[in-house]
């Protein structure tokens, strides 16, 4: 049984001890909202069991299925001199959907959310490169709740004739997937494709609203709404894009390099091409869309008449494309002054997170708090993308967070009245708890097994006429669930004189020992074993005196200077290569 802690009981006191996860100061490993890490993602399946709180954590809709219960979001958190990893189900800590293919409801949307089992990584260091790269379709960064962060685009485009489907590249007239796709999202904007992984498009509402950002929640609707109450803070980060810049809520400091001058609303860069502030006019039914705007020009790399969109129509309507919208900063008007935002959706600003000063994107609404273009990040990327899916971890990392099973639980101060002793504890859904007491910390007694705690709380009421009772707590079985993933790590070293940390997979190049004579190249290996028992998985020895090794070193090895035993088939010999360190 795994023991949470011991709170002694003593009268009305209670004395009780709290552990923590400890991670490093750098927001970009300490900004993931893990709250709910150890709770099941929930989904409501229509409108009916949104507004009775009937969600559920197994699902199947005949063409995505979630058939275990996963956790929420961020599961595992890494990090290097040079990137963070994150693992994540993919899967909202808030209750996601309910999804429909309509404004009035009456048609279900065909593909509900599955845990993705993602991993993937951010930069450290930042650059930013004259050239920009289109954060074009998929996963542009990764949100606080591990939620994938899209762009702006719903990866159709217009070909000349018709708007058609991209195979993964954009044209020059892309639609815009808040107008497009808007009827689809749940009421965190945010729905799926059919290979389940759930994204936001634009305003991450819900988290918004679990992060404490000025968003109010209808308890009976189960609704969120932009505050009308002035805001009184700067926004959190509400996620990482992937050239490693953060992204902030709607709320920034008014003037962008003084913490002192008040918050407000940040103001998008673009406005729609309708004759104001001088852009074209494209609003009225029958005109032909003729050029692109300069933005699109200066990303794509082509002239901005490099093909004609369709005529406005109510087959094409205005505000279609991203391309019906104008960056201000193309018509004299100046960022700062007439509006925050550049056309990456960003600025250069201080935050309370980087107070020295950090480029940064920011969530852009309008004063109702409606999603405007470009939502949560342009087009294109201010940075170099150098983040993204990963398959596996290729270097030595720290550990900043690890959720679900490896969560460690707290005890709250016991509740003592009237001769009851009432235990609360943080814990893990699908957990079974074990209640023990003892009076004299020797001999325990079982007051209660089998104790499932409501979702990540756990609970027991105990009735005695002691005065002093010791109680402790401890999870004795997890129900089976849908993990999120196994981490592979693979690092490479050298022996003699390299290391590897334990729960490593690690490919070492080993130089053999001049004495006696190595055998020729490519000469049959029987075995490498490290520290007596590690067998390795692989072998090659294609230059002579050098063997190429892999390790997957247990969570459990003995750790310190270990031996490398290299034996070839008989009757070559064996080599012993001393000082390879096990961390």
């Amino acid at each position: 049984m795994k023991t949470i802690l011991t709170p002694i009981v003593a009268g009305l006191a209670g004395i009780f001890f709290i552990a923590t996860n400890v991670r490093a100061d750098d927001p970009r490993t300490n900004s993931w909202f893990t709250t709910y890490a150890g709770q099941y993602a929930r989904i409501y399946t229509n409108d009916l069991s949104r507004t009775n709180g009937k969600a559920i954590t197994t699902w199947t809709n005949g063409g995505t299925a979630q058939a275990l219960p996963a956790y929420c979001g961020v599961q595992e958190v890494y990090s290097s001199s040079n990137w963070v990893y994150i693992r994540s189900t993919g899967l909202g800590s808030h209750v996601m959907g309910a999804w429909y293919l309509n404004t009035n409801h009456t048609q279900n949307f065909p593909a509900w959310p599955t845990n993705q089992k993602t991993l993937f990584r951010i930069p450290r260091t930042t650059s930013v490169p004259a050239a920009k790269t289109l954060s074009g379709g998929g996963a542009a960064g990764m949100f606080a709740d591990g939620v994938a962060m899209f762009n702006n685009w719903d990866a159709n485009y217009w070909n000349g004739s018709a708007d058609v489907s991209s195979t993964g590249t954009n044209g020059f007239w892309n639609r815009d997937a808040y107008v497009n796709e808007g009827a689809t999202f749940d009421p965190a904007y945010a729905h799926q494709p059919g290979s389940g992984q759930y994204h936001y498009h634009a305003d991450p509402i819900a988290l918004r609203y679990e992060l404490g950002d000025h968003v109010d929640f209808n308890s009976a609707t189960k609704i969120y709404t932009e505050s009308t109450n002035t805001p009184t803070k700067h926004s959190p980060i509400l996620g990482w894009a992937a050239d490693g810049f953060p992204i902030y809520g709607p709320y920034g400091y008014a003037i962008s390099n003084n913490a002192s001058s008040g918050i407000r609303r940040m103001v998008s860069g673009f406005v729609l091409r309708n004759g104001q502030y001088g852009t074209d006019n494209y609003s009225v039914t029958g005109t032909q869309r003729k050029y692109i705007p300069q933005w699109a020009s200066r990303l794509y790399g082509v002239a901005t008449n490099i093909l004609a969109g369709p005529t406005v129509s109510s087959s094409y309507p205005f505000g279609r494309y991203m391309e019906d919208n104008d960056y201000l900063g193309d018509h004299g008007y100046k960022q700062g002054v007439d509006f925050d935002l550049d056309e990456y959706n960003g600025r250069y600003c201080v935050t309370p997170e980087f107070p020295g000063g950090t480029y940064a994107y920011f969530v852009a609404i309008n004063s109702n708090g409606t999603p405007v273009y470009p939502y949560n990040i342009g087009f294109g990327y201010y940075g170099n993308p150098a983040g993204g899916t990963v398959s596996i971890i290729a270097e030595t990392v720290v550990t900043n967070f690890l959720g679900n099973t490896n969560l460690i639980s707290t005890m709250n101060s016991p509740a003592v009245k009237n001769g009851s002793v009432t235990l609360t504890w943080s814990a893990i859904e699908g957990g079974s708890y074990q209640v023990e007491a003892t009076t004299n910390l020797t001999s325990w007694t079982i007051l209660q097994s089998g104790v499932s705690p409501n979702q990540i709380t756990g609970g027991y009421t105990n009735t005695t006429s002691l005065d002093k009772r010791f109680y402790r707590v401890g999870r004795t079985s997890v129900a089976s669930f849908d993990s999120a993933g196994t981490t592979t790590f693979s690092t490479s070293s050298v022996a003699p004189g390299g290391s590897a940390s334990r729960g490593q997979t690690v490919t070492v190049t080993i130089t053999l020992p001049s004495s006696p004579p190595n055998p020729p190249a490519n000469a049959p290996i029987t075995s490498v074993v490290l520290a007596g028992s590690i067998t390795s998985t692989s072998n090659t020895d294609s230059t002579q005196g050098t063997v190429v090794s892999t390790f997957t070193i247990p969570s459990n090895a003995s750790t310190g200077a270990q031996n490398v035993v290299v034996t070839f088939q008989s009757p070559a010999p064996t080599y012993t290569i001393s000082s390879f360190t096990v961390n």
